[in-house]
């Protein structure tokens, strides 16, 4: 049979303002924003990060990726010009790009520091944990453009916070300081900026002891029942239960536990 090479890999072969470094002894893979001071997105970016975390997806050293950056900003949003520049069609698939973390099966640290704005945010709150410092500043400025939120941004933070605030953020284009964003609930955690690295260590430390399939399992079943009713997503949370009681798992960690002994998970 002909081989069927993805019509998308010729787009790694040379990224455009990040790079990916994966360590195998830590099961983890960072994707680091690489064009400082404020590491703007391109358009080519988003699709190149897309394709990234799908193939760390897939990749058996990696447990827990990392989205970072270099310098003082995690990211002070895209190329403008880029968005005058794409066709119609390309501008249409940017929320389905920035949802990368989101649909990845495994858990997904955005570290944030300094300006996070527009896509930067967008991409930050399709990660499943978000960890801040006193120097960050959340915001969706695209009111001041004329435009509004297209990766997800403003759909994303009103499940998070409301209307009302999102109103307030969107509408205004306000900055919301890390310590607000811990305080409202779009945070995991707020550390001292000198902190940060120190904090994402400790959250991968913790993240990758646990068991690979039900880590996958519980994401999966949070973001399916995130608009479901209380009687459905009871129901789906019995049926995954169910099907982790039959996991090798499951077995190592009730016989770990009996045995007083740290369990080894294998994600089966």
């Amino acid at each position: 049979m002909a081989s069927l090479p993805h019509p998308a890999h010729h787009l790694l072969e040379t990224l455009d303002g990040f790079r990916v470094e994966v360590s195998a002894t830590r099961q983890r893979a960072d994707i680091v924003l690489a064009r400082p001071p404020f590491n703007i997105i391109s358009m080519r970016q988003r699709e190149q990060l897309r394709l990234v975390f799908e193939a760390l997806d897939e990749h058996p050293d990696v447990r827990v990726i990392v989205l970072r950056a270099e310098g003082e900003h995690f990211s002070s949003g895209g190329d403008i010009r880029g968005f005058l520049d794409a066709s119609p069609e390309h501008v249409s698939k940017l929320a389905w790009n920035i949802a990368a973390p989101a649909r990845c099966s495994k858990p997904v640290i955005a570290a944030n520091r300094g300006f996070c704005f527009g896509v930067g945010f967008e991409i930050s709150l399709a990660c499943d944990f978000r960890l801040v410092t006193d120097t960050t500043r959340y915001a969706l400025p695209e009111q001041k453009l004329g435009q509004i939120p297209g990766s997800g941004g403003s759909a994303r933070l009103q499940k998070m916070v409301g209307i009302t605030r999102t109103k307030d953020i969107v509408m205004r284009s306000r900055r919301i300081a890390g310590q607000q964003a811990y305080e409202w609930g779009v945070a995991t955690e707020c550390v001292a900026d000198a902190e940060l690295e120190a904090a994402t260590d400790r959250l991968v430390d913790e993240l990758r002891v646990f068991s690979p399939l039900a880590q996958r399992t519980a994401k999966k079943l949070l973001n399916d029942t995130e608009d479901s009713t209380l009687a459905v997503s009871i129901e789906l949370e019995g049926h995954c239960y169910s099907r982790l009681r039959s996991s090798d798992d499951f077995r190592e960690g009730v016989e770990a536990f009996h045995g007083k002994r740290a369990p080894t998970f294998t994600g089966k």
